[in-house]
């Protein structure tokens, strides 16, 4: 979700609390896929990525062909449904859609080109997948490096259907690992916030200073007085692999 710097009626930025009072106002709907059919597009993506604003690990998208013929009742915004219904309804997309893929980038490749790169190269990635492939893309909010028509909307995940359904396959892989990292980190916190800047995850990172799995180019990390912490798990994976990460061994 990628929300504007508006003012609230004191002057000053929203609060997080009015975006969200704001963002249920919206209505998710089909209106923008169904221009995209009415224009000639068959195979309309919504397309949508989750953790941008996390201190740790990966940035995840997805990219979802919601199926004319079937409607999945509910969709809207990952952020303003429980995680229950986040489950019940991921597992729906995932029968019940045409085509759908997500795609991830991970900390380091993030602390290297940016968030915002990174995020779009997840998004890519999570179209590129797609088997049928799209036609045409509904993206919330910016665009990606494609041929395809693509319509970026504010607010996208608020409003479209298939943007929705994309956020909400993203939102839960996301917080699947979250949960498997909290497990290696259980001093951190990373089940109950997914790495982002609570007080409860700052103050460890005060405490402990971050792992090798936190952004180090997010300015609460890379200004944290305490270095990084090393974990032995991590150097025996190096030297069993020769100084080579083992996710860069695949292929």
């Amino acid at each position: 979700m990628k929300l504007s710097a508006r003012k609230s009626a004191t002057g000053g930025t929203l609060s997080a609390a009015e975006k969200l009072r704001l963002l249920k106002r919206l209505r998710c709907t089909l209106s923008y896929e169904k221009k995209a059919w009415e224009s000639g597009a068959h195979l309309v993506a919504g397309v949508d990525e989750v953790g941008r604003g996390s201190l740790f690990g990966c940035v995840v998208a997805a990219a979802v062909i919601l199926d004319p013929a079937y409607r999945i009742r509910g969709l809207r915004d990952s952020k303003l449904l429980l995680a229950e219904r986040r489950e019940v309804l991921a597992a729906r997309i995932r029968e019940h859609s045409i085509a759908w893929a997500v795609a991830s980038v991970d900390a380091a490749r993030i602390d290297q080109i940016n968030i915002y790169q990174a995020s779009r190269v997840a998004m890519r990635d999570a179209v590129m997948r797609l088997m049928p492939a799209a036609d045409h893309l509904l993206i919330d909010a910016v665009r990606i490096d494609c041929d395809l028509p693509q319509r970026p909307i504010i607010h996208g995940d608020a409003l479209s259907a298939s943007i929705a359904a994309a956020s909400i396959l993203a939102k839960v892989e996301r917080d699947r690992m979250m949960r498997e990292w909290d497990a290696v980190f259980p001093a951190y916190g990373l089940a109950s916030h997914k790495g982002y800047s609570t007080p409860k995850h700052l103050a460890a990172l005060r405490e402990l200073g971050p792992t090798p799995l936190h952004r180090q180019s997010f300015a609460p990390v890379w200004q944290n007085p305490v270095p990084q912490e090393a974990f032995a798990f991590m150097d025996e994976e190096l030297l069993e692999n020769g100084g080579v990460p083992a996710q860069n061994l695949a292929g």
